[in-house]
């Protein structure tokens, strides 16, 4: 069974790649603190743009993690966003490319460098309320924004290079929980086993990914259990990262990721968060539904968004203050979708 792109991105594929085989020099960016799928999907589409004859920076609002740079063909590519090189970078570009986020806030300091330039938006989130413009390739359908890379690739007749396939597969890989998550398709599945059959090796790429860590990420995990709180009641979990513990063991937010998904597997529970402290000394609270309620729709009441079962959102402190306007929130979610299920029933 071959993978066949929907048919209703046919029209934003074409403008997208029109746009991206006429540019001379682009730049890449993705939101704060980018994770698999936006790192993975830079990775991709650098190498795909060189092989296409056009040069590719990537140009993140924050650095990019660590743990994905084995994705990328040339780690000179990538440029820190605060170098006088990326400025001379994005004044020399023709286009810039906003993978795995379609908000202005989500963009940080990235904003600024690209303001001038042509922008392509390629995305699998919900519309925000403060949307970057531009031509765009967004639907949140994709089960990761690396499978509407994948469909561009695909439309483009490749070229496959090596990296292409490799950070494809990490896009998908990461934002799908290792194919855990309800977003995971037939498609999904269908598009990984032609990424491996192009030479991606999954054992390795999960070995690098989840199959190792540094000492302080299980040091700074165990500080955070001490803080794990529960409301069996409405079915809440929520767990805090130390800013102590974080600052001493010089821990990154590379050392963060996955960690909601403890409070989330705690049995009975409806609401999984995270609290963290963000460098501009603001609130991050990361979100995660164990069933149907849509956590999408509770980051948005902070300003935030994401998907409906995983989102984030940013918010003023103190931490004491911004625990309780969260809890809040998310009890009287719970408490009016208990009622509605209550009046269904009756």
């Amino acid at each position: 069974m071959n993978y066949r792109a929907p048919e209703g991105r046919a029209a934003q594929v074409r403008k997208v790649k029109q746009a991206l085989l006429a540019s001379r020099s682009a730049i890449l960016t993705t939101h704060i603190n980018a994770d698999g799928d936006g790192a993975g999907c830079e990775a991709a589409l650098s190498s795909w743009l060189r092989a296409n004859g056009t040069e590719a920076w990537i140009i993140n609002p924050t650095p990019f993690p660590d743990t994905y740079r084995f994705a990328v063909e040339d780690e000179r590519w990538i440029v820190p966003a605060g170098s006088p090189r990326a400025r001379d970078l994005c004044a020399e570009a023709d286009l810039a490319v906003v993978l795995d986020t379609g908000e202005v806030p989500r963009i940080g300091r990235a904003r600024d460098l690209i303001r001038e330039l042509r922008t392509v938006v390629i995305d699998h989130h919900q519309p925000g309320a403060q949307p970057i413009g531009g031509i765009s390739l967004r639907d949140p359908a994709a089960a990761a924004t690396g499978e509407l890379i994948y469909d561009l690739v695909l439309a483009a007749n490749g070229p496959w290079t090596e990296q292409v396939a490799l950070g494809i597969y990490v896009a998908i890989l990461t934002d799908t929980g290792s194919f855990r998550f309800s977003n995971t398709t037939p498609d999904t599945h269908i598009m990984a086993a032609e990424l491996i059959n192009r030479g991606v090796d999954s054992e390795d790429v999960y070995s690098r990914i989840y199959g190792r860590a540094r000492l302080r990420k299980y040091q700074l995990l165990g500080a955070a259990l001490e803080t794990l709180e529960t409301d069996e009641e409405f079915g809440i979990a929520w767990m805090t990262i130390p800013a102590d513990a974080y600052e001493a063991l010089e821990a990154t937010a590379e050392d963060v990721e996955g960690m909601v998904d403890i409070p989330r597997s705690i049995i009975g529970n409806k609401v999984a968060l995270l609290f963290s402290k963000a460098a501009t000394g603001a609130i991050k609270i990361s979100f995660r539904s164990s069933g149907q309620l849509d956590v999408n729709q509770l980051a948005r009441q902070f300003g935030g968004g994401g998907h409906m079962k995983a989102s984030g959102a940013m918010l003023e402190g103190p931490l004491e203050r911004a625990i309780e306007k969260v809890l809040m929130a998310a009890r009287e979610m719970i408490a009016l979708d208990s009622a509605e299920v209550l009046k269904v029933d009756t």
